[in-house]
């Protein structure tokens, strides 16, 4: 995977040159793909997974993508709903969202291979969006115990990709049940990387599983923890996924 940057006026847009780049190695970057208008327009839109930011799956000319635009959750987003404070590109929640995504993919960890992320600048603030590859026939561990079809060997399985994350040092500030992700076949994908950084070992390890719990008990599996535990305390198959 090689990343690079490009700009159209006011949008600033990292990308994956192995993915939108064409034979002649020409980049084919618009700032349109960031636009769910656009792909509304063009009939595109495949579904819609549920959130504040209203992820679009999208048909890419035959690859499934996932455009997901950055916006505000609690009190702050009544004021400013898509727009953050600009402190430098760099710094911008979806430049530093694909670049971690892309380090941890290029590690073999499972999370969607990403495209492009692309930042607006709009004076002291900006917009942005990021598009990664849909993990295809994929459903998120919620749906899977709201219909009670997650298994003890899933839920192991659950424990044991967290654990393959936090031993690379991934800290997943909102590491819940919607963002866990299970396969059609019953491979564990770790999803929305927003605020996201990598860390030395300390307490966080305990604060995500915490996390996790209380979303496990909104959906009404609070006893899944223990289960999800005992995969992620067997760090002699941690690895294996």
């Amino acid at each position: 995977m090689h990343l690079a940057t490009c700009r159209t006026g006011k949008v600033f847009i990292l990308y994956d040159a192995d993915s939108l780049c064409d034979a002649n190695l020409t980049p084919q970057i618009d700032p349109l793909l960031f636009s769910p208008a656009h792909w509304r327009e063009a009939g595109r839109v495949l579904g819609e997974a549920p959130g504040r930011g209203s992820s679009l799956f999208l048909d890419a000319d035959g690859a499934q993508w996932v455009l997901r635009p950055y916006r505000r959750g609690g009190l702050v987003a009544r004021f400013a709903r898509q727009r953050y404070l600009w402190t430098g590109l760099e710094r911008t929640r979806a430049f530093r969202e694909l670049r971690l995504t892309a380090e941890l993919y290029a590690r073999g960890l499972p999370v969607p291979r990403p495209v492009a992320a692309a930042v607006t600048r709009h004076g002291l603030c900006y917009e942005a969006a990021l598009i990664t590859v849909r993990i295809t026939a994929a459903r998120s561990l919620a749906d899977r115990l709201i219909e009670g079809s997650a298994s003890d060997a899933l839920l192991e399985a659950v424990g044991r990709t967290i654990r393959r994350f936090h031993d690379t040092g991934l800290d997943h500030v909102d590491l819940n049940a919607r963002n866990l992700l299970v396969d059609a076949e019953e491979r564990v994908w770790l999803i929305d990387l927003d605020r996201c950084r990598l860390r030395t070992p300390g307490s966080w390890q305990e604060a995500n599983l915490r996390r996790l719990d209380r979303s496990l008990a909104k959906f009404g599996a609070g006893e899944a923890g223990a289960t999800i535990r005992r995969g992620y305390a067997d760090v002699t198959t941690a690895w294996r996924g």
